[in-house]
């Protein structure tokens, strides 16, 4: 990986950043520890998915990371065929800040990638997103809910079965190396 100054200047020059989100990382360019703590190392997924603080940086949760996730988990649906896409996915989303925020980012990306999405147009609880899985025969569920297991400050988990865990680490990790290797950053 890039050192942390690199990948901050990346993040500062990517036409990805809104003028509002180009602004909060300019504001922290005389602060070294603050871009340390959010550029050090990309956000890892761990026993409950990607989970951390709220705001711009690799290591930290945000829109930017939502997709990049989204698209790690895309990949890996992919993967397993067209059966997989047509079946699709259900998302689902709680009352938490950035929550539905989270949920329409990663249905814009799955459908991008022609994957069948379900959208819950309201507040759902975990256990019905499950029921989901089962009643409509989808592949997963992506769930921006607030739980022990799922969600922590912010973040993404994949409702995965258990074969599909490592594969979208693995297409996370994979999908981060393509970007470098196209780039150049």
């Amino acid at each position: 990986m890039t050192n942390y100054k690199e990948e901050y200047q990346h993040w500062l020059d990517s036409p990805a950043l809104s003028e509002e989100e180009w602004k909060e990382l300019n504001s922290i360019s005389g602060d070294e520890k603050e871009i340390e703590s959010r550029f050090f190392a990309p956000l890892e997924f761990g026993t409950a998915g990607l989970r951390g603080t709220m705001k711009l940086g690799l290591h930290n949760m945000n829109i930017h990371i939502i997709r990049h996730a989204t698209q790690a988990f895309a990949n890996v649906i992919l993967e397993e065929g067209m059966d997989a896409a047509e079946r699709g996915i259900a998302i689902a989303h709680d009352c938490r800040i950035n929550s539905r925020r989270f949920a329409e980012e990663a249905a814009c990306v799955m459908a991008a990638n022609g994957i069948h999405v379900r959208f819950f147009e309201s507040l759902r609880p975990t256990p019905e997103l499950s029921f989901a899985i089962l009643h409509y025969g989808l592949v997963t569920s992506v769930p921006f809910t607030h739980g022990g297991f799922l969600l922590y400050n912010g973040g993404f988990t994949a409702a995965l079965i258990c074969f599909l865990f490592i594969p979208v680490m693995e297409m996370f990790f994979r999908t981060k190396e393509e970007r470098k290797q196209k780039t150049g950053k």
